[in-house]
């Protein structure tokens, strides 16, 4: 790609002087006041690593200004669902080629999962170990969920004290033996602990219900959909639902939250959980939201995850859910892997791993598909960067454009379109379910703290991303 003449501009000043107080203004920014947000032309100031002040547009002020006319000016991503697989597995991912991925992807924050790393973040001990494998690999903020496992339960209180924002389990085998599945016991002994320390459990809600085994899954996408079907994920958020129940009753109330949500028939479950005042949230991902299985080719294991992606009729009724509020918010639930997992080139479904990669496509593959459901880019930055930042207790300092709050700014061409390409991809393997397919919307630049990442397919300077540890945000 090309460097425009005003990004060479921007990218010379902040390069050449490390600009510490300086402002970009647009007729077009996404700003936070009260509980709303609006687009407005304004002048953002930016002071150290803050948003130091919001002017009208064309404000005269003692500091650089660049102009970035009708292009957005908007709030870097808060992404709350990424696999990172550092340290340990740093052959599927790590955290360089993650962050850059995040960077390129307008994404100033997000929050790594604790399974697929070696060791799994279920201790102390191994948050540390992960805490010391970040150092000079962020190009993003980052934080950190911990995981729930039958046999951590007594060593969670100093997991959550250590700094993790919250915790996660797998209601069914996870694929990763040193990270095995929850029963109704582990959870009621964990939520108590959980709703002490007021963090999120995060739940991947399938239950095995049997009578699916003798489904033989071959080269057909249709084989694998039969054999994950919707009632596993309804009688898991079922389950969640009670459990939720039992914790609200004993005074704790803890915070359930779905994560990866594929079912439309466990839409209303949520909907009534949420209406007796359970503290009972879930998510769902672009794959979901932007391909439908009458769609997938079959032998095609890029597409695989689990739970699956299901029928047009099913997505449909996701974007609904999205629009009322049942889902709370979208992440990308970056699953990345080697080629040789994903059994490329025999097309095995069944032998392949499960997860999608996408982590810098996910704002331009939803605008792509929300701006044709009358969404607006107001509308995204609250789905994608507000009520991610809210959900992980990091928006006091992140996720919108206000006063006080962290500089974390995205520039986007939302005029702009492009086709999805393995030499575009950042993440450390290039492959994608999405190459060759057209997006609207182009990320031009990315700040992080007041600090230019990334421009126009460069890397700005080196990682000055940190940690973010609950206790010290």
């Amino acid at each position: 790609m090309s460097i425009s003449i005003l990004n060479v501009h921007v990218y010379q000043i902040l390069r050449r002087s490390k600009v510490s107080h300086f402002a970009l203004q647009s007729k077009k920014v996404i700003v936070h006041a009260g509980d709303q947000s609006e687009m407005i032309a304004a002048c953002i100031e930016i002071k150290g690593q803050l948003i130091h002040n919001i002017h009208p547009y064309g404000q005269a002020l003692d500091c650089p200004i660049t102009d970035l006319g009708e292009q957005v000016l908007m709030p870097g991503l808060v992404d709350s669902h990424v696999h990172i697989n550092e340290p340990g597995r740093t052959e599927w991912e790590g955290f360089n080629t993650a962050t850059q991925a995040a960077a390129a992807g307008g994404i100033t924050t997000l929050v790594d999962m604790p399974l697929n790393c070696i060791p799994v973040t279920t201790t102390k001990a191994a948050f540390e170990e992960k805490l010391a494998s970040v150092h000079d690999k962020l190009w993003v903020d980052c934080g950190f969920w911990g995981g729930v496992i039958p046999d951590n339960i007594d060593e969670l209180d100093d997991l959550l004290t250590a700094g993790v924002l919250g915790v996660k389990s797998f209601l069914i085998d996870s694929g990763i033996e040193e990270f095995p599945n929850v029963a109704a016991k582990d959870i009621r002994a964990a939520m108590p602990i959980l709703a002490k320390h007021d963090v999120p459990y995060l739940i991947h809600a399938e239950l095995d219900c049997g009578s699916f085994d003798d489904v033989k899954i071959t080269d057909k996408y249709n084989s694998f959909l039969e054999s994950r079907p919707k009632s596993w994920e309804n009688n898991a958020i079922s389950l969640m639902v009670d459990m939720a129940r039992e914790s609200k009753a004993a005074g704790d109330n803890c915070k359930i939250h779905i994560v990866h949500l594929s079912s439309d028939e466990a839409l209303d479950t949520i909907a009534k959980a949420k209406a007796e005042g359970l503290r009972f949230t879930a998510e769902t991902c672009p794959h979901y939201l932007t391909i439908a299985s009458e769609n997938i080719p079959d032998g095609k294991t890029l597409f695989k995850c689990c739970p699956p992606i299901r029928e047009n009729k099913n997505r449909e009724q996701l974007w609904q859910a999205v629009t009322d509020g049942r889902i709370s918010f979208i992440v990308s639930d970056h699953s990345p892997c080697t080629p040789q997992l994903k059994h490329i080139d025999t097309g095995d479904i069944e032998k392949a791993w499960g997860g999608i990669s996408a982590l810098q496509f996910g704002l331009p593959l939803i605008w792509t598909e929300a701006k044709n459901r009358d969404f607006t880019l107001v509308d995204l930055a609250r789905l994608m960067s507000h009520e991610t930042a809210k959900f992980a207790g990091l928006d006091k300092i992140k996720g919108q454009i206000s006063v006080g709050h962290h500089a974390d700014l995205m520039v986007f061409d939302d005029t702009a379109s492009f086709i999805i390409s393995t030499d575009m991809i950042k993440h450390k393997h290039k492959i994608t379910p999405y190459v060759g397919r057209k997006v609207d919307g182009q990320i031009m630049q990315t700040f992080v703290r007041g600090q230019q990442v990334y421009c126009n397919d460069q890397f700005i300077s080196s990682p000055i991303g940190r940690p973010l540890l609950k206790g010290q945000l």
